[in-house]
């Protein structure tokens, strides 16, 4: 069984802070709060952004910042609802909208 959905991905530094907390945390929070289906945080070893600055894990001076990426799959209608909520929290990252496909196993249906 298949379906559609939109995959929201919020593209932020570790090092930035919402409240003196990890935005990661702060946008998993809001998620969880609207009741989004779920929420996942992926950190990464390597990466670069606006300012061009490659952030790697490779080299201890530049291990700092290294990339988040927080992941929302649901109902396109429910994940557009809660694109406000990111409004003034991310402000120096990326939001992306995916439509995805879910497939999933006859058992996830009960």
């Amino acid at each position: 069984m298949t379906s559609t959905a939109l995959r929201l991905t919020v593209y932020v530094g570790d090092s930035d802070t919402w409240r003196g907390k990890p935005l990661s945390t702060e946008v998993v929070r809001r998620a969880h709060a609207a009741g989004l289906a779920g929420a996942s945080v992926f950190h990464g070893i390597e990466g670069f952004g606006a300012t061009h600055r490659v952030h790697t894990t490779r080299i201890l001076s530049l291990s700092e910042d290294l990339p988040v990426a927080v992941v929302v799959v649901d109902a396109a209608e429910r994940v557009r609802a809660f694109l406000p909520e990111l409004d003034g929290l991310v402000t120096a990252g990326l939001v992306t909208l995916d439509e995805v496909e879910i497939v999933r196993p006859r058992d996830a249906e009960r």
